[in-house]
């Protein structure tokens, strides 16, 4: 039996194994047998991580998180958990192997999946002129020409926040209104940059090694036509990664996992959660990260009120904090 188990490999998971790992609490963490490291995994450069002013590659983010958490005691393993069981004192997360592993506290940080296309070449040219992040990669796309598309809150905003760096938006959506609260509508519909080409779906993005422009199908009359662009951001919405907690945490109207205030406490006892699953806001990889930190230190003040054979039994007697 482990102290701590954590279930997730981004920003948030590996954030919360290095301060648990450094509690001394021998963290076990399950990243994904085919999608550990995250969303960053996908993007090329990430250049509003703190400590890099250069920038650095997603996936090097990432691997430099890991390196950090292993080598303060992490164990990382690469599987799937396909059933969890919340007991009133010891859980147990069962692996698509098959093997199960019990703990006295879970942090649970699987994060959330941009809702896509799933158009031809979409995945080919993430990165690559395709994003689902005005925030990441907007400085990108300077005085270039982008498209947009959505018809909400976020679709939006990140419209808005596009003009920024580029010379036109095209807002492209697939119906003739908009779903996006008032305020959010008439921001856009003002803005000098913005055009809103309505009842319109991408059918095909066109570009060898990079997005020059889109395939587009009028949802009314079939008709089909072209527009030059050299960027595509996707914003339809995300959701949390959390099918597996469904039956056994509280959930939020937005659909992410309810925490208590700022902690990182679920409604479950010893059950905590962290980064992109509990907030439908910001979704940064540098806040999931200062949320993991939140997570594993709820965990170590959790661990540090039960009883010592408890903790004796999860491999650890002489349980003791340096999360100086």
């Amino acid at each position: 039996m482990r102290q701590v188990i954590i279930i997730g490999s981004g920003p948030a998971g590996f954030t919360a194994a290095i301060y648990a790992a450094r509690a001394n609490m021998k963290p076990l963490l399950i990243a994904s047998s085919v999608e550990a490291g995250g969303e960053l995994m996908n993007t090329t450069d990430v250049e509003n991580f703190p400590g890099f002013a250069d920038g650095i590659q997603g996936p090097e983010l990432m691997a430099k998180m890991q390196e950090q958490a292993e080598k303060f005691g992490t164990e990382v393993i690469y599987d799937d958990v396909t059933n969890l069981e919340f007991g009133d004192t010891v859980k147990s997360v069962t692996l698509g192997n098959g093997e199960k592993h019990e703990a006295l506290a879970i942090i649970f940080a699987t994060g959330s999946a941009y809702r896509k296309l799933g158009i031809a070449d979409e995945e080919r040219l993430s990165g690559r002129g395709v994003s689902w992040c005005a925030t990441c990669d907007g400085f990108f796309f300077k005085e270039k020409v982008i498209a947009v598309i959505g018809g909400g809150d976020s679709a939006m905003e990140e419209a808005t926040f596009l003009t920024r760096f580029a010379s036109k938006v095209y807002i492209i959506h697939r119906k003739d209104t908009l779903r996006a609260s008032k305020i959010m509508q008439e921001r856009a519909l003002s803005h000098p940059k913005i055009e809103f080409v309505w009842n319109t779906e991408v059918v095909g993005i066109d570009g060898e090694d990079a997005v020059e422009g889109l395939r587009l199908r009028d949802t009314v009359s079939g008709a089909d036509s072209s527009l030059a662009v050299g960027g595509l951001f996707v914003a339809i919405g995300n959701d949390p990664r959390t099918h597996l907690v469904h039956d056994l945490l509280d959930l939020t109207s937005e659909g992410t996992i309810a925490v208590a205030g700022r902690s990182s406490q679920t409604s479950q006892a010893g059950v905590f959660a962290a980064g992109d699953v509990i907030d439908p806001t910001y979704r940064q990889a540098v806040t999931a990260a200062a949320s993991g930190t939140v997570a594993a230190l709820d965990a170590e003040h959790y661990l540090a009120t039960l009883p010592e054979d408890l903790l004796a039994a999860a491999g650890d007697p002489e349980f003791a904090s340096v999360t100086n």
